[in-house]
Order: C-alpha cells, then sequence, then structure tokens
C-alpha cells in the first residue's frame, strides 16, 4: 500500500470515528449542563468550596470566579515550581527559575502548555501531576464552562443570570473529561506508554554509551493533555517520544482525542438552543476549514521542491520516522486547528507553506475545531459578525437565534476578534524591535520572522506548540509571551460572558422574511468567506514577511 493511499485512510478512519462520537457525545455533554441533579461527590466539593450549587450568577459574578479561580491558580503553580526542591518525589530537581516559574504557571493556567523547558530535567514528579497535570484538567473545563455560559445566553430570555461557573466546572472535570481520560490512560498504558514515580535510572544506548532516565506518569498526562487540547507534555520531545507515544495507533488515538470534544460541542450547542440544524452548520464551517487545512499542509509537505527531497519523495528532516511525513502533518494540522500544542514532529522543519499553514490555522482562532469550549464559544462570535455583515448588506438589523444584535453586542464581539491580532502582532514587533528579542533568535530573514510570529501566534491564542528556533527561555520571552498568554485567555473570556449576558437579558425576536436563516449552506459558506477575509486582511502582511516570502525564495 503506498504512504499515500495509507495517510488517506488514516484521516478517513479519524473523521469517521469523530462523525460517530458527533451525536451521543454531543447528546451526553448536553445532558451533563442542563440536568439538575448534582452526584455525590460533587455535591462534596461543593461544600467543601462552599458553594451553593442551587444559585446562579450574573455574567459579571460568572467572569470574577472565572478570574479569582485561574489568579490563585497561578500563584499555586508557581509556587509549587518555586518550592519543588522541598517537596516529595522531587527527583533532586532546583527550584525553577522566577520567569520561567511565571511562564510556566500561566502557561499551563491558560491552557496554553507553552514550554520553555525540557519537562524530564526541570520538574519532579509532585510538580507534574499535582501540579500541571491537575490544571491540564480545570483549564479545559473552565474553557468548556465560558462556551456553555455564552450558548445559555443564546438559549435564555429576559434574564440577567447565565448558571453556576463551579458547578459547570466540576461537571465538566467529573462526568466529562475524568471518565473519558482514565479509560484512555489504560489504552495508552497497554499501548506502551509509562506510568511510574520511580526515580532516575542508567540506560544503556544502542552505541554502547550511558544515557540517565527519569521515568513519569506519562500515560495519565498523555491523555488529558490531548483531550483538554492542552498539549504539555512530560518529555522534551512531546509526543515524538515512544513512552508518550508508542506506535501508529496511540498516534491516531492521540489526535482523536484532542479533537472529539471539540468537534461534538456543536451538538450540544444545537440541543440546548433547541435546533439541532444550527450545531449542524456550526459544525460544517469546522469541518470545511479543517479539511482544506489538511488538504494543502499534506500537498506542502508530500510535494516539497528541491532536488533531494524529490529524488526521496518527501522531506524527513524534523519528522517522526515511526509515523511518515503524512501522519505527522495531520498531527500537526490538528493540533495548531484546536489549540492543543502538542507535537509529534519538528514544526520548524516543515517546508515554508506548510509552516505557514500551521501558522495560519492558529491566526484563524483556533475554531476548527478549536479548543476544548473555546473553539466553540471563538465560532460562535464570527458567526454573530457574520450576521452583522449580512444586516448591512440587506439594511436591517441583524439576528441570530432570535437575539439582536446590537451596538453593544457587535461591540464585545468586535474587541474579542481585537484582542488576538493585537497581541501577536505587538509581541512580534516588540521582540524585532529590541536587542533582547532579537538575541535570541537563531535564523534571520523570513524564517527567523516566521519563528518569532509562530511563538507570539502560538502565546496569544493558547495554542503552546513551538516553530523552535528561537531561544525562549530567557527573562524576556518568558515575560512578554506569559503576558500574551494571560490577556490571550482572560480578555477574550470577559468579552464573551459580557455578550452573554447582553444576549440572556434579550426577549426573543420572531423570526420575520427579512431574517437571515443561519443554518443553510448560504450562511455556512458565509462564515467560511467572512472568518478568512478578516484573518487575511489583519495578517496578510506578517504573513508576506515571514512563510510566504521564504516560500517564493
Amino acid at each position: 500500500m503506498s504512504s499515500t493511499m495509507a495517510g488517506l485512510l488514516f484521516i478517513g478512519s479519524l473523521l469517521l470515528a469523530l462523525a460517530v462520537c458527533y451525536m451521543p457525545l454531543g447528546d451526553y455533554m448536553f445532558r451533563v449542563y442542563t440536568g439538575t441533579k448534582h452526584l455525590r461527590v460533587e455535591r462534596v466539593v461543593y461544600r467543601l468550596l462552599g458553594v451553593n450549587a442551587g444559585s446562579e450568577q450574573r455574567w459579571g459574578v460568572y467572569a470574577r470566579s472565572v478570574l479569582a479561580f485561574s489568579v490563585l491558580s497561578i500563584l499555586f503553580l508557581y509556587g509549587l515550581q518555586r518550592l519543588q526542591n522541598h517537596l516529595f518525589l522531587s527527583l533532586g530537581m532546583e527550584p525553577v527559575e522566577p520567569s520561567l516559574a511565571w511562564n510556566t504557571a500561566v502557561s499551563f493556567v491558560t491552557n496554553t502548555n507553552w514550554q520553555a523547558y525540557s519537562g524530564e530535567a526541570t520538574m519532579g514528579h509532585v510538580v507534574q501531576t499535582a501540579g500541571l497535570a491537575v490544571q491540564n484538567f480545570v483549564s479545559a473545563a473552565v474553557g468548556m464552562a465560558v462556551a456553555i455560559a455564552l450558548v445559555r445566553g443564546f438559549a435564555r430570555s429576559r434574564t440577567d443570570t447565565l448558571g453556576n461557573f463551579w458547578v459547570d466546572l466540576v461537571r465538566g472535570i467529573m462526568r466529562i473529561l475524568l471518565p473519558i481520560a482514565f479509560v484512555a490512560a489504560l489504552v495508552l498504558v497497554a499501548g506502551g506508554a509509562i506510568q511510574t514515580f520511580a526515580d532516575h535510572s542508567m540506560w544503556t544506548t544502542l552505541t554502547g554509551g550511558e544515557q540517565t532516565f527519569t521515568p513519569a506518569a506519562a500515560a495519565s498526562q498523555e491523555a488529558i493533555k490531548d483531550l483538554g487540547t492542552n498539549g504539555g507534555g512530560i518529555f522534551n520531545v512531546n509526543s515524538a517520544h515512544p513512552f508518550e507515544n508508542p506506535a501508529a495507533w496511540t498516534n491516531w488515538l492521540t489526535i482523536f482525542l484532542l479533537t472529539v470534544i471539540a468537534s461534538c460541542l456543536p451538538r450540544t450547542f444545537g440541543r440546548m438552543v433547541g435546533d439541532n440544524r444550527q450545531g449542524y452548520a456550526i459544525t460544517s464551517v469546522m469541518a470545511i476549514m479543517a479539511i482544506v487545512s489538511i488538504g494543502i499542509t499534506q500537498w506542502a509537505e508530500l510535494s516539497v521542491s528541491g532536488t533531494v527531497p524529490q529524488a526521496i519523495g518527501q522531506a524527513l528532516e524534523g519528522r517522526e520516522t515511526r509515523f511518515g511525513t503524512s501522519n505527522s502533518g495531520l498531527f500537526a494540522t490538528a493540533t495548531t486547528l484546536t489549540s492543543t500544542g502538542s507535537v509529534d514532529s519538528f514544526h520548524d522543519s516543515y517546508t515554508a507553506i506548510g509552516g505557514g499553514m500551521l501558522i495560519f490555522n492558529m491566526l484563524l482562532g483556533e475554531v476548527a475545531p478549536g479548543g476544548v469550549g473555546a473553539g466553540l464559544y471563538g465560532m460562535l462570535i464570527l458567526a454573530v459578525l457574520t450576521v452583522f455583515v449580512a444586516g448591512l448588506m440587506v439594511g436591517r438589523t441583524p439576528e441570530y437565534l432570535g437575539k439582536k444584535i446590537g451596538a453593544r453586542e457587535i461591540k464585545l464581539a468586535s474587541l474579542y476578534f481585537l484582542v488576538t491580532p493585537t497581541l501577536v502582532l505587538l509581541g512580534t514587533a516588540v521582540a524585532m524591535a529590541t536587542e533582547a528579542g532579537r538575541s535570541a533568535m537563531l535564523n534571520s530573514g523570513p524564517h527567523g520572522l516566521s519563528e518569532i510570529l509562530y511563538a507570539y501566534t502560538s502565546a496569544s491564542n493558547n495554542n503552546g506548540s513551538a516553530f523552535a528556533g528561537v531561544s525562549v527561555n530567557t527573562t524576556f520571552h518568558n515575560t512578554t509571551l506569559g503576558l500574551c498568554m494571560a490577556f490571550g485567555r482572560f480578555l477574550p473570556i470577559v468579552l464573551v460572558l459580557a455578550l452573554a449576558g447582553s444576549l440572556a437579558r434579550q426577549a426573543p425576536v420572531p423570526a420575520s422574511v427579512g431574517t437571515l436563516p443561519t443554518y443553510r449552506p448560504q450562511f455556512v459558506g458565509m462564515v467560511v468567506g467572512v472568518t478568512i477575509t478578516l484573518v487575511a486582511l489583519t495578517f496578510l502582511p506578517a504573513l508576506a514577511l515571514g512563510p510566504l516570502a521564504e516560500g517564493l525564495l
């Protein structure tokens, strides 16, 4: 069987599996977030937190709960790293340097999982499990809770409440993330991923040399890092490491895990607003952009130019040879479309067009299907912007799901869209304009700019993958990238919740002959067009100076 045919079967089987899960998992999440009964273990957690699970919160209280929980999480994780030499099972690791501890704490709390360090040489067992792995669960649950709050804003009317953040957080962890991650971890252990708290050991290499190896609880962290679209790995080479990702079928499983929840949330959205067609429309937008991205990346990586690559059929530098170029390209596309950041190949080694496509995936806002929760609320913001543009075309007040998109709503949606471009372009400009930023660059010219652009795009979009080629573990980059991650996560969340509160207070608007149907192929095409146009107009100059210029050289 040719490698191209094997790659097509790999991709086709993945899409089929996601389609099979769409209804059952989407319906299950609908029941989780709309049910009124609390599990016994959940009631215990509510008592420990001092939360009244029966009360609901206005958008401002919901937002303050998210921010307070996240700030405390950052402080806890920062302290854990700075004190790790005093912790049990520290493996003799030294305290993490302050700027790196800040960067890592913000990174994992914001669901970015950007890693400016080698995990097995920097973090002990307690920090990895009680700190980083825990944040993999809770940061993902926060994103899901915010998405559900926005959907409630569309589904409810004449109310100023959006649910209870603490209930949404606990249910997301207990009923969705934990059960699936537990099963996935067992499957990964069966496939060869390691799960141990042993101490350092000395191994003999194939060449007869000796190498110190640090075992870890890799399977459990691998499961939630992908399922929660987190991406931070225990080992420095992430999912290219055989103890995290042992075989081709586990590679398929990890890609499935990092896409399954985000792909099924539109079904939950359709059920909650009472019209499954709306969920199908959002899913179609996500699918179109994902399939196009996969196609372009596969073409770029399998049809590279150059005498030597053409002679051997593909470029292998930076690829995980166990999986091949096609599967590595699919993993790279999926991880940059979903805000996961996990990698099984070296993105800096991709062709100019292939690497540029990975940057563009993140610049889309990672909405195809995006991170757990973040992808859905990002796509709904784009839908709001689309109906506003359509309303301007026909000269009437735009409406979406029976809610008027007035001045307040469009201002909030526009500000949401502008946050990421501001952070990406400003961060890249500051890094390129200062000696502290440029001194970390290992390459110059268009490729060097692409590496810096990728880093600040990854941080601001809470992705976490790296183009490499930049020594980011410096005080300058740890600080600036950490700020981009924090503002890139929490400013959009506050704007989303403010929009949800504004929508929830409205009375429903009856559909009329002038109402734009938002479930038909016409609307799907409009959302795709608006999304790509907005991103192209915003980032084309930067892309033209980086990956596009390199691709034309």
